[in-house]
């Protein structure tokens, strides 16, 4: 069983029996069992419940799977199945082993001293401890779906996060208690659909880090490979952040990653930098606010993320990304246009140093376009554009120097792989719908997606727990959909294409175009 395997592959279990108290009567359900019982409820279509777990667990064969699973045992020569509640008991014994803070359920705690109870229940506990212990649980579990195989075909990563409703209701603005799930807050939700409104929700901001195709490169399954989970009070962007410079400290290698403007608009310091520090590229949306003019460095223009000369035409600095639904010639003209602009585009002459240092050469030094100031380049031929007025005054330091030092600081925030918006830069951010996908495959009503209600658990550690095992189950679809594809198309490559056979014509068969007419055949008078 592929769930059985994976579960065994990630190490949870030995972690989990580390964390367990030790002593007292010797337990029937292992951690691996009360896993795989959620996951084969999630399999069937069934919601993230411990009682749909438990009947997927009954469901299964005596001899061979309850008996392997330790679902079924014997003892003083009779037969013992595990009983819902110790399933439930053993389900409660892991979350705590995860994370000893109460998720309380306030049962036998007055309406008034609940705020109370609850402060006093979680003081003196180590949140950061125990979302670490939460971090490697979840990331364990959700890199065991990825085979070994797929593991390094691709370095790209594209993220997102959604909005991830509890069950718990929100109190009342004028009420001091807290909801039945602490742990939830407010978020705003955004629908980019058409007729879809934006709204807000109480609940989490679930992300997901999946595995897209490099560059010009093969195909890939869309695996994902990191999630984050986490209520939307704190910044999602830092916290998909500090979740893939973990995974790099771990052994995952990062090259593309492809995020939208939510991500790029955030504080370099939180977002940026510490991706860049990770050996990640960036390949951003950016968002209205940061398009544009942005000020100028030694006299070269910061637009975009990238640097141009002081002379550059107004018109395609203000050049924004190419709409929704354009047309193939408007397309090209956006291209053409774009091409332009790289003409008057700063160069890279190194790489970036230790510290971020990089030196970039004016464009008309590198040939690109003709300026007086540059008296080599006067003599390129008049298909390069040439600078319009009158040359940059000499107080300029770009146009004086042959190269410009820039410190990391300048276009810290929006300066990526490609230059937007290029055709390049589009067609290598249109590999984002990856994560888009993977919401859809979660979400999928067919397959018992992810809605409101689908966990009626509450707190973070229960909710996090469920959210891995549905990408794993997820993972293990992808690549037995992505095995079975790659095996049907080397089947057909193999036997060549089939030769198309001659369409019988039905109904009323007329005469051939090179038949010759019929002969006239005289009729007697008679």
């Amino acid at each position: 069983m592929a769930y059985e395997a994976a579960l065994c592959d990630s190490g949870v279990a030995e972690m989990l029996k580390s964390l367990l108290p030790k002593g007292g009567r010797p337990r029937q359900l292992e951690p691996n069992t009360v896993l795989l019982g959620v996951m084969l409820a999630l399999d069937a279509g069934r919601p993230a419940q411990l009682k749909a777990a438990w009947r997927a667990l009954s469901q299964l064969s005596v001899l061979h799977d309850q008996l392997a699973l330790g679902f079924l045992a014997t003892g003083d020569h009779r037969w013992h199945r595990a009983t819902y509640r110790q399933y439930e008991d053993a389900f409660t014994k892991i979350v705590k082993a995860i994370d000893p803070s109460p998720v309380p359920s306030f049962k036998g705690v007055g309406p008034n001293e609940r705020a109370s109870w609850l402060k006093a229940a979680r003081s003196g506990v180590d949140e950061q401890a125990n979302r670490a212990v939460l971090h490697r649980v979840s990331q364990a579990l959700v890199e065991s779906s990825v085979p070994a195989e797929h593991k390094a075909c691709s370095r790209s990563l594209a993220i997102d996060w959604t909005d991830h409703e509890t069950w718990s209701r929100p109190r009342a603005k004028d009420d001091p208690e807290p909801a039945n799930d602490p742990d939830a807050s407010w978020g705003h939700a955004k629908r980019n659909a058409p007729g879809a409104k934006d709204h807000l929700f109480f609940g989490y901001y679930a992300q997901v880090a999946t595995m897209v195709k490099d560059d010009r490169g093969p195909p890939v399954p869309e695996l994902v490979r990191r999630i984050a989970f986490a209520p939307p009070r704190d910044d999602p962007a830092a916290v998909m952040a500090s979740v893939l410079m973990r995974a790099a400290q771990e052994g995952l290698l990062l090259g593309d990653v492809l995020c939208d403007c939510g991500y790029s608009n955030r504080e370099p310091q939180s977002f940026a930098r510490p991706l860049r520090a990770a050996g990640a590229r960036l390949v951003m949306d950016l968002h209205p606010n940061d398009r544009g003019p942005r000020g100028t460095f030694e006299g070269a223009v910061i637009c975009n993320g990238q640097l141009y000369c002081p002379r550059t035409p107004p018109g395609l600095l203000s050049l924004g990304p190419l709409f929704r639904g354009a047309q193939p010639e408007q397309a090209t003209d956006h291209d053409q246009k774009c091409e332009e602009l790289a003409r008057y585009r700063f160069s890279p002459v190194t790489a970036a140093d230790g510290e971020g240092y990089q030196r970039f050469s004016c464009p008309a030094t590198t040939g690109k376009c003709r300026c007086a100031l540059k008296p080599a380049s006067m003599g390129l031929s008049n298909d390069r554009p040439s600078v319009l007025g009158a040359p940059p005054g000499l107080g300029e330091r770009c146009c004086r120097q042959q190269t410009t030092t820039v410190p990391p600081q300048v276009n810290e925030k929006t300066r990526q792989a490609h230059a937007y918006p290029s055709a390049a830069h589009r067609a290598s951010y249109g590999r984002r719908t990856a994560a888009e996908r993977t919401y859809a495959s979660l979400a999928d009503p067919s397959t018992g997606g992810i809605r409101r209600g689908w966990c009626r658990l509450f707190g973070l550690t229960k909710n996090t727990l469920m959210y891995a095992l549905a990408v794993m189950v997820r993972n293990v679809r992808i690549v037995e959909s992505f095995e079975a594809q790659r095996t049907s198309d080397a089947r057909r490559s193999a036997i060549g294409p089939k030769s198309r056979a001659r369409r019988r014509r039905h109904g009323t068969v007329g005469p051939e175009p090179h038949d010759p007419p019929p002969a006239k055949v005289a009729v007697s008078p008679d």
